[in-house]
């Protein structure tokens, strides 16, 4: 414990480190603010069947979580950050097939900036369709038509897709702020902390249930404590897992008065287990909306398809839910690291620093064989990944807890929540080596540097 105060300590003295941690919380700060916020013309006393309808889990429950509670509130982020998730993969997926955006994404930083671009005002088109949609969907939901203070026309439409619009575009640049000015990446950290706000309440429902009665007591609650721990390390071991490649640099000639022959050192190359880190996750669950929207819109709301797609995309405990969830994890999770994973450019970069792997000729047969190992790697990493994705439907199915509480072993909620504070950890944990500081996992007392 002394050492972790005096790790908190060693973190508040770097003054850069301190700021961006301080602009971080305040800007999570008034995201949370915004999601208790309630649009103008809705009646905040009748938002009940709303907030029970997503208290319980299920699509609606995720939704609610992604979105830090600002849906079931009807409030400014309503939308959440989900848009720009949306747009985020439409504009990754026409870059494999768009010559233009190919282009873009090899002209560096000012190649980045124009698609950034085009993702904001994609997701402003996302936003137009989604905003009224979700306004339209508040009577199904339980909302009664009372709630509208002066109904739903015009007069209350277009200023509320307005505000929601704006509020989805505001949570974007509250995140990208975050990554620029702050610690940790701000659309992940967004995520989190409304996912994290959901926990607390779906534990107490889980401790009532368990408690009332003879449903388990105590004993099964701290049964259900270990389980998850358990699950959280096997996050942790997939989050941090790596390949290590072995480097060699050539024999330099080092002169000074003399010549001397200075024989190159082996490094390694840390390729990790899973590359794309909770990236596949995000990209699936933003897809996993797709199904059951599209069985109650068009031609097929009131066929025999667009029911079954109503039924078994809106539970997202259930079979072919989890069996296509887990799919595209594993195919996001391919996809992801091969645009995040230049091989080509690290070959490149070997061979201009006079490195090679032993036993692989540098340039393309090195490109070739890091593309070999990434692709080995991720197989398993997709699956181990894809697994934990579904746990909440299997711990449920076998231990009966709360579905509520059910999203936190595994699935989506747990793997943002590890592999963000994870990420924003080893961010700490570089400002803290660079400073000379013993990182957040080991002592705290300065390390001594040798000159």
């Amino acid at each position: 414990m002394k050492n972790f105060i005096e790790t908190l300590r060693n973190i508040w003295k770097i003054e850069e480190l301190r700021s961006r941690i301080i602009v971080t919380l305040g800007l999570l700060l008034v995201y949370r603010f915004g999601a208790q916020v309630v649009l103008p013309g809705i009646d905040t006393q009748q938002l009940a069947e709303l907030s029970s309808r997503t208290d319980g889990g299920g699509l609606l429950g995720i939704l609610n979580a992604f979105t830090g509670g600002a849906f079931a509130n009807a409030s400014f982020f309503a939308l959440g950050i989900m848009p720009y998730i949306s747009a985020s993969i439409v504009v990754q997926l026409m870059g494999l097939a768009i010559p233009y955006l190919q282009k873009l994404q090899k002209e560096g930083e000012s190649g980045r900036k124009t698609i950034n671009q085009i993702t904001r005002w994609l997701t402003i088109g996302i936003c137009l369709v989604q905003a009224p949609a979700y306004l339209y969907s508040l009577g199904s939901l339980g909302v009664p038509d009372s709630a509208f203070i002066v109904g739903k026309g015009l007069d209350f439409m277009i200023p509320a897709v307005l505000i929601l619009v704006t509020g989805t575009i505001f949570a974007m640049w509250l995140g990208e702020k975050i990554t620029d000015k702050g610690i940790g990446n701000g659309i992940s950290l967004l995520i989190m902390v409304g996912i994290i706000a959901t926990m607390p309440q779906a534990f107490v429902q889980e401790f009532v249930s368990r408690t009332s009665g003879s449903n388990g007591g105590l004993m099964l609650i701290l049964i259900e404590i270990i389980i998850w721990f358990v699950i959280i390390l096997a996050c942790i071991m997939l989050v941090m897992a790596v390949r290590q490649i072995p480097v060699q640099y050539a024999r330099r000639t080092a002169s000074g008065g003399y010549e001397k022959n200075v024989f190159g050192s082996r490094q390694y190359i840390p390729l990790k287990l899973n590359a794309s880190g909770v990236m596949p996750i995000i990209f699936a669950q933003a897809i996993m909306f797709a199904p059951a929207y599209l069985g109650r819109i068009g031609p097929l709301q009131d066929t025999g398809a667009g029911q079954w797609l109503q039924t078994e995309f809106s539970n997202i405990f259930g079979l072919w839910y989890n069996i296509v969830f887990a799919v595209l994890i594993i195919i996001f999770t391919y996809f992801y690291t091969a645009i995040t994973v230049p091989t080509n450019k690290m070959a490149d970069d070997l061979k201009r620093s006079g490195g090679f792997i032993p036993g692989i000729r540098p340039g393309k047969e090195t490109a070739d064989y890091l593309d070999k190992i990434m692709s080995l790697i991720t197989f398993p990493g997709s699956l181990f990944l894809a697994l934990i994705a579904v746990l909440p439907a299997i711990i449920l199915s076998l231990m009966g807890v709360q579905q509520g509480w059910a999203l936190f072993y595994g699935g989506t909620s747990l793997l943002i929540m590890v592999g963000v504070a994870i990420d924003t950890m080893q961010q700490v944990n570089s400002y803290l080596l660079n400073r000379h500081y013993d990182g957040l996992m080991k002592t705290g007392k300065n390390r001594k540097v040798v000159a």
